[in-house]
């Protein structure tokens, strides 16, 4: 897997990372899907397969050279990069355009989701009735988890770590929303909102050489939490991506029926017309530290004909899905 990339390819990768970090944040949109069609996904699992026993053993007897390339190091550091700078770029105009936007947003979302349905399928071969049984159960487990209810937030320190490892499955697994699995557990304002909030302006405090956070308790305990977090992803990554190197092999056809089923069944969750239903604890709205409602989950339903907004819905849904074939296109033409 460890490839000479140009800064034109390392750029490219970059923006990829940017994409898929993004998507990571957004309830119910997967970043696996976006590494599955964006074409990096294998390469994504099977570098973090090589944090092994040997990498370890390369980095104590000095050959740093040999675990670089080893681990494919550029490419995870890559990766890694443009999905840490989107959590404080991107995401940030996503937070926007969902506040004031939301129903065209989801359309979007929904649509490169059908798009991306679409672009994984059509290269599966021939569907029997083994691969069908295997997608239904993908769709299944997929909408059986967009209808959970969410667990009460819990900062046990444990806990977060469990919360890390089973977030980061939006990563390695497509179809499988890390964002929503961290509503469902209870942890998302926690973890993805409050947290991330505190150590950006703990980011901008270190720059200017201030460095008063350190006797704010409130700041320490949430940068404890994200760093908790954090450990939690990377053994999650390195762990998950271990299992799914071997399923891969072994039995490709059926994750990958498996995968497409997942995508399609989180069209439950990305469904574009919903309402928020708040977070409610002592008959009393929650709220977090921006003073916002917390969202516990959504009520679905159908949409208006007659209501203009449904339209301009399903010209954003048309553009997901005509992104994800333009990529598609793209893709093909290069070969």
């Amino acid at each position: 897997m460890q490839q000479e990339r140009n800064f034109t390819e390392k750029l490219i990768l970059f923006f990829k990372g940017i994409i898929m970090g993004a998507a990571n944040k957004v309830p119910g949109v997967s970043g696996g899907t976006v590494s599955f069609v964006l074409g990096f996904y294998e390469e994504l699992i099977y570098s973090f397969q090589k944090v092994n026993f040997k990498a370890f053993k390369l980095i104590f007897n000095g050959r740093f050279s040999s675990f670089f390339k080893y681990t494919n190091s550029q490419f995870i550091g890559i990766i890694i990069s443009g999905s840490v700078f989107s959590y404080f770029t991107v995401s940030l105009l996503l937070d926007f355009l969902l506040k004031n936007y939301e129903l065209y947003v989801w359309s979007w979302f929904f649509g490169m989701i059908i798009g991306s349905i679409y672009y994984i399928a059509k290269d599966f071969g021939v569907w029997n009735l083994r691969k069908i049984v295997f997608v239904t159960i993908g769709i299944v487990i997929g909408l059986g988890i967009s209808f959970l209810t969410p667990a009460k937030e819990n900062d046990n320190l444990w806990f977060v770590f469990i919360c890390g490892i089973i977030g980061v499955s939006g990563m390695t697994l497509p179809g499988l929303s890390g964002s929503f699995i961290l509503i469902l557990l209870g942890n998302y304002v926690l973890l993805l909102v409050d947290s991330v909030n505190v150590l950006s302006g703990v980011i901008k405090d270190i720059v200017s050489f201030n460095f008063d956070f350190l006797k704010d308790p409130i700041k320490i305990y949430y940068l404890k939490i994200i760093g908790v977090f954090t450990g939690g992803s990377a053994f999650g990554l390195v762990t998950l991506s271990h299992v799914l190197g071997y399923v891969l092999k072994r039995w490709h056809q059926i994750v990958s029926a498996i995968i497409i089923g997942f995508i399609t069944g989180s069209l439950g969750i990305v469904w574009p017309w919903k309402e928020k239903i708040f977070k409610i604890e002592n008959k009393q709205l929650v709220i977090d530290q921006k003073g916002n409602q917390v969202i516990e989950n959504y009520h679905r339903y159908l949409p208006d004909i007659n209501d203009s907004t449904t339209w301009y819905a399903v010209f954003y849904i048309l553009m997901g899905v005509s992104l994800i074939l333009a990529i598609d296109y793209y893709g093909r033409k290069i070969k």
